[in-house]
């Protein structure tokens, strides 16, 4: 039953996907309300997490209220107490707006906030990351989460970040990475869905990223900052929040 579910989530479009989730989450908030675990992003607390993944379900993950991840809460709890994201004026240039910060992001009035992605439906500007229409040395801060591992030629798409952020800026270029590799992992004879997803977690991830993911970043141009963030927090939050600990955040500065 579990496997014809994932089917039928799959064969679904995106956008469909997307309202739909938006309809479940008040019910599903609702539904698992209680006091074990905490979505730090909107500070509602439940019992326990859904389970996520596109090969491998993770148990305790998906936060009912936001549809946030690890990744998600992490970024938050870094923007919210190592940054001054939320209170100095900057313009922001966020790729693939993720549901959980979309809306919290776009009031914010400290924030020119622009959004971007070549397919999302909810995105304010349609544009390929390797070609973007933005001037040079244009945004203070830019958020490009899970998408590097999409783009076949990311060299490309780096030089574009690095190209369209101000002197002085930042980003965060979260993207899912095995820290135990020290080579990033690719193969393009792969050309079987299943066997993608098999071994790149997803059927178009193009890669897995290793270690050298910041050291090509570097070569860019960027200053990179490897953030453990979760080593700053005690264990209990670290579950409370239901972060995975020791993933990296991705800081980079021009």
């Amino acid at each position: 039953m579990k496997s014809v579910f994932k089917l039928f989530l799959n064969l679904l479009p995106r956008p469909l996907l997307i309202r739909l989730s938006y309809l479940a989450r008040p019910i599903l908030a609702l539904f698992m309300r209680g006091s074990k675990y905490t979505d730090p992003i909107d500070g509602k607390k439940f019992r326990s997490f859904l389970p996520y993944g596109y090969e491998k379900q993770r148990p305790n993950i998906l936060s009912p209220s936001t549809l946030s991840l690890e990744r998600h809460r992490l970024l938050w709890l870094y923007l919210k107490n190592d940054t001054d994201f939320f209170t100095a004026e900057k313009r922001v240039l966020h790729f693939a707006p993720e549901q959980c910060f979309l809306k919290r992001f776009r009031k914010l009035s400290n924030l020119n906030y622009t959004t971007t992605d070549l397919l999302s439906p909810i995105a304010d500007v349609k544009a390929d990351i390797c070609d973007l229409p933005f001037e040079d040395n244009s945004y203070d801060v830019i958020l490009c989460n899970h998408v590097l591992e999409h783009i076949p030629d990311d060299t490309m798409a780096m030089q574009e970040l690095y190209r369209v952020m101000k002197p002085g800026g930042y980003g965060i270029f979260q993207i899912p990475q095995d820290l135990n590799r020290d080579v990033t992992f690719e193969d393009d004879s792969i050309i079987d869905k299943a066997e993608r997803a098999k071994i790149f977690g997803q059927y178009d991830h193009v890669r897995i990223y290793g270690r050298d993911y910041f050291d090509k970043l570097r070569s860019i141009g960027f200053k990179v900052e490897e953030v453990d963030y979760t080593s700053q927090l005690s264990d209990d939050d670290v579950n409370k929040f239901r972060l995975a600990k020791g993933e990296i955040i991705p800081v980079v500065f021009k």
